[in-house]
């Protein structure tokens, strides 16, 4: 059974209580924000008691913390929590930058706690069935593999906060491209990049606008990351894999399609059930994704993020 203790009452974190209201086997034990207005109404909203700190969350009943804060809180936060044994799971990206990220790893390794990172792409059947059908040879040999964003607002109109938006903790490089690094890794292997152009406004303390990658997958596969703010479209969130036999597109986080060659794509809509994130940390299985695995991503990030 897992006794939880949750901290940051935003948007995702509300999200993730939401989601935990659904699970049979999880009990929020506390919850805390440094916004008293925010914490009051969370706590009302969902019956859940409220802690004046983080260290009460740290010392109340519970086997796991819940980092739902910005970025740049993460380190310290995990740092108190892996002290006091216990489990972590965080908000992606891992950190605000490598350097703090690594200082994570090596805190949860010292003191052997068990850490997941909340990248629920991981628990998706359609990303299970995406996985399985590449893995199979179900469209061939890869060629080529795309990511491809498109935001006509950043931050999006229901995620308007002073940080989303920041340069040195938001933009859609560290909110959005950490999921599909993370799956590409998963698929492919390690990632390297061969080049890159990211485009910053003039504004300093604002995040980036655009971004332009190229690289190859451990197996020399090319990849190629596209990513605009800003336009005149709708929001689209591509991902699409590319084989000699067939295509894989799966289509704002959960639509998968597959085309053929010289016939229309088909939606993919049968899908087998697969575990959700916390019946995975329930049962402390080895597809969680752990900070070793989130400092890889973040690695990513942060290669991306420089001009």
């Amino acid at each position: 059974m897992i006794s939880i203790g949750i901290i940051g009452t935003g948007i995702v974190g509300e999200r993730i209580i939401k989601q935990l209201e659904q699970e049979h086997h999880v009990d929020i034990k506390i919850v805390f924000d440094p916004q008293t207005e925010r914490l009051t109404q969370i706590s009302e909203t969902y019956g859940i008691p409220m802690a004046k700190s983080v260290e009460e969350v740290l010392h109340s009943d519970i086997n796991w913390v819940y980092i739902a804060t910005p970025p740049a809180f993460h380190e310290e936060i995990a740092e108190r929590a892996a002290s006091a044994g216990i489990n972590i799971l965080c908000e992606k990206p891992l950190a605000h930058n490598v350097e703090a990220g690594k200082a994570m790893v090596k805190t949860v390794q010292n003191n052997r706690v068990q850490t997941a990172m909340h990248f629920p792409l991981m628990y998706k059947p359609a990303i299970r069935e995406m996985a399985k059908r590449i893995k199979e040879g179900d469209i061939g040999k890869i060629v080529r593999i795309e990511l491809q964003t498109f935001f006509p607002d950043w931050p999006r109109l229901w995620q308007q906060n002073p940080w989303i938006g920041s340069r040195s903790q938001g933009g859609f490089v560290r909110e959005v491209f950490p999921h599909y690094f993370q799956l590409m890794h998963r698929l492919f292997g390690a990632l390297s990049f061969t080049s890159h152009h990211i485009t910053y406004p003039e504004q300093a303390d604002k995040c980036e606008t655009g971004l332009i990658a190229h690289g190859l997958t451990e197996a020399k596969i090319p990849f190629l990351l596209t990513g605009i703010s800003n336009i005149g479209q709708k929001e689209l969130l591509q991902f699409k894999v590319y084989g000699e036999q067939g295509v894989l597109t799966l289509e704002n986080w959960t639509t998968l399609y597959k085309s053929m060659y010289g016939e229309d794509r088909q939606l993919i809509e049968e899908f087998e059930e697969v575990p959700s994130l916390f019946e995975e940390m329930n049962n402390q299985s080895t597809l969680l994704v752990n900070f070793e695995e989130g400092l890889i991503v973040q690695r990513y990030i942060d290669h991306l993020l420089m001009e």
